[in-house]
């Protein structure tokens, strides 16, 4: 098991990466100091892991609850939500109350949420059981549910106080799902560190074959580069923006499609092809680069083609974005692999992008 720290004084938390976590009952039991627990989950990751974590959490004497809510991005709204409200208040939970998130970003964000709304704020476990949750979703405190204007717009900044990463559950995932994590494994070497960036480029079929030693170097190594970039910029007031490099165009793909319709990790990856060819046009970013980037979103079999929505469809929905400022659209662009920046761009080379693209 590997430990990565992220530093936030007071709100420090572990992440714990390595395979068979899940039932190991003293990674939880430090963080559990009230009488119940609720599990929340989805049909899904409930037949695979959910007996596991309960387990786990047997020896610790707890009453133990579970939520189990249906599975996609389509449900991560108020509706849902509220049934998580539902049974904490059923169970008559309290302040000390420990909520654990078992699932993917969409239980995650919202079990977070939850978490940071219910008696105004209890604490709450990070069990992530996809690779884009593990790499990304999970670590650094952002929750939240979406909006039909707009992903992720109604949430909070609530951090976690341990996150539990087991790689063992990866090899459960579903081609499409393995893939979509991909997208943030290569959004965070493509904003943070070239050389992490060449490891992919060389390892990509030990990581499409889900590779156990591939996958935790991969999940390590995100880790820790958040854990960086979160200690830095919590609440993302400057250089955690970078973090959103390829989501400005994927969120708005993932708008106009309807939500669930394209993975959030496939329209991120998408959204990395888009925006390097934006980077490219406003002369920051060399042609040689663009392709090795789009390439490595190719070989994780990842869309790099976008739909077509319309130009000023496109441009409505990215306006919806928390980077924009007075309704101009920022975005994160690439001087070179491994070094961004956050900035508005000139109208005719974002329409001349979003004609290359579809």
């Amino acid at each position: 098991m590997i430990t990565v720290s992220v530093d936030l004084g007071e709100r420090s938390y572990p992440i714990h990466i390595g395979p068979d976590l899940i039932g190991r009952t003293e990674l939880f039991a430090p963080h559990i100091t009230g009488a119940s627990v609720m599990i929340v989950t989805n049909t899904t990751v409930e037949p695979l892991y959910g007996a596991k974590l309960r387990a786990a959490l047997a020896p610790l004497g707890k009453d133990v609850s579970t939520v189990v809510l249906p599975d996609g991005e389509s449900h991560k709204h108020w509706e849902t939500l509220n049934r998580i409200f539902d049974g904490l208040l059923e169970s008559r939970a309290d302040r000390k109350t420990t909520l654990i998130a078992l699932g993917g970003g969409v239980i995650g964000d919202m079990t977070g949420f939850a978490a940071a709304c219910y008696m105004r704020g209890v604490p709450f476990i990070q069990v992530p059981t996809t690779l884009l949750s593990q790499v990304d979703s999970s670590v650094g405190g952002k929750t939240g549910i979406n909006h039909p204007l707009g992903k992720n717009m109604i949430g909070a900044f609530y951090q976690p106080l341990a996150v539990v990463a087991d790689i063992g559950a990866l090899g459960t995932l579903p081609e499409r799902e393995l893939a979509a994590g991909m997208a943030e494994v290569i959004k965070t070497a493509v904003i943070a560190d070239a050389e992490f960036f060449e490891w992919i480029e060389a390892n990509m079929d030990a990581l499409n074959r889900c590779d156990e030693g591939a996958l935790a170097h991969a999940v390590k190594r995100c880790c820790e580069i958040k854990a960086s970039v979160v200690a830095a910029d919590e609440r993302e007031g400057g250089l955690r923006a970078i973090l959103n490099f390829g989501h400005t165009f994927g969120h708005a793909i993932e708008a106009g499609l309807g939500y669930g319709q394209w993975l959030h990790g496939e329209a991120v990856g998408c959204g990395m092809a888009m925006a390097a060819d934006l980077s490219v046009r406003t002369g920051r970013l060399d042609e040689a680069a663009r392709r090795r980037l789009v390439a490595v979103v190719a070989a994780a079999r990842l869309p790099v083609r976008a739909p077509q929505l319309g130009d000023d469809r496109y441009i409505e929905l990215m306006k919806v974005d928390k980077k924009a400022e007075a309704g101009r659209i920022k975005f994160v662009l690439l001087e070179r692999i491994g070094q961004p920046c956050v900035t508005g761009v000139p109208a005719d080379m974002l329409r001349a992008t979003l004609a290359a693209s579809v």
